[in-house]
């Protein structure tokens, strides 16, 4: 595993860490490249990333929660939760449509006829993003996309209305209730959403390619992550938050399997749950978290037949992938 995983990590430039488990015991913890490339200090398997969309797991497992508590329902239409509700919200989207993605309500990054997620920032301050609420005015005015429930389009602003719904409900700011409710509950002691102007130590710093050098994405994301993406986690935080998950100690058994039950098809071999992603990988279920932002990639994917969980986090837009792809041809075989 050392030698496939240097090889790929030599090949694509890797900059990140790389954690990998079976049966309960760390098999694989390595860091690669830099984490601060001004003062050369390395990546550590410990060092905190950031993870981009996978953060709407995590906002999949707050909503779970909250509906465990019995504050609403998966089918609850959203207008009857939110005072005021964004007007772009009809009266029929519920819950489950922001989840799965289905609910055709306008986004504010629209992944289908936008490439860079730092031109969002052009116009409109980055260092200004720091509530859910300061997201709320880039789509709340703009035409439903289709009917909810007709078919799955990826929707960042969903999982922003989600975020308003558990801040609601919890009385307190959404990363607030992530903090104590699965960061602290599940062991993740290193995990945050850390603002991008006062990261804590052995955090990675973003790093994109523009005008033919590397710079940091402190320009190119919001200064504070928040429901749809933007949290920092270690390889080992995100191994916890697994067991921690599948252990019943987040949420009951029925919410886990709601959680990882195929709602909507995507594609071909790839389906949607609740916040994450269900792929058929030689005929099982792989569960399947992942995010991109500029300076980001991050992929965190459960083997359940095969025991195996493995975490690849990268301060760059790309090579968490390739990783997890040769990581899975020497198990998977």
């Amino acid at each position: 595993m050392h030698a496939q995983i240097r090889e790929i990590a030599e090949k694509e430039n890797f900059s990140g860490s790389v954690v990998v488990q079976r049966g309960g015991q760390v098999v694989y913890s390595e860091g690669f490249g830099y984490r601060n490339l001004a003062e050369k200090l390395t990546n550590q398997a410990d060092t905190k990333f950031g993870i981009a969309s996978g953060s709407k797991l995590l906002t999949a497992v707050a909503v779970a929660q909250l509906v465990e508590k019995k504050k609403f329902a998966y089918d609850t239409p959203v207008h009857q939760l939110l005072e005021p509700c964004p007007p772009c919200i009809g009266e029929d989207v519920t819950i489950h449509h922001l989840l799965t993605h289905t609910s055709g309500i306008a986004d504010y990054f629209d992944e289908s006829v936008m490439d860079d997620f730092s031109e969002l920032w052009e116009e409109k301050p980055m260092y200004k993003m720091e509530k859910l609420d300061d997201f709320v005015p880039m789509f709340e005015g703009k035409e439903k996309m289709f009917d909810p429930g007709e078919k799955f389009h990826y929707n960042n602003a969903g999982f922003i209305v989600l975020g308003l719904v558990v801040e609601a409900f919890a009385k307190k700011s959404y990363t607030e209730y992530i903090t104590d409710h699965i960061f602290k509950a599940a062991g993740m002691s290193d995990a945050g959403y850390y603002r991008l102007d006062q990261l804590p130590p052995n955090t990675a710093l973003g790093y994109i390619e523009k005008d033919g050098s590397l710079k940091t994405n402190v320009y190119a994301v919001p200064v504070v992550g928040g429901s749809d993406g933007g949290a920092f986690v270690t390889g080992p935080d995100m191994i916890r938050f697994w067991e921690a998950l599948l252990n019943g100690e987040l949420i009951g058994e029925s919410h886990v399997e709601r959680l990882l039950m195929k709602h909507v098809k995507v594609k071909d071999g790839i389906s949607y749950g609740y916040g994450l992603w269900l792929d058929d990988v030689n005929e099982q279920t792989v569960y399947h978290a992942m995010g991109y932002d500029p300076g980001v990639s991050f992929h965190s994917c459960v083997y359940p037949d095969n025991d195996w969980m493995v975490t690849v986090l990268s301060n760059n837009g790309s090579g968490a992938f390739q990783i997890i792809k040769g990581v899975e041809e020497l198990f998977l075989k």
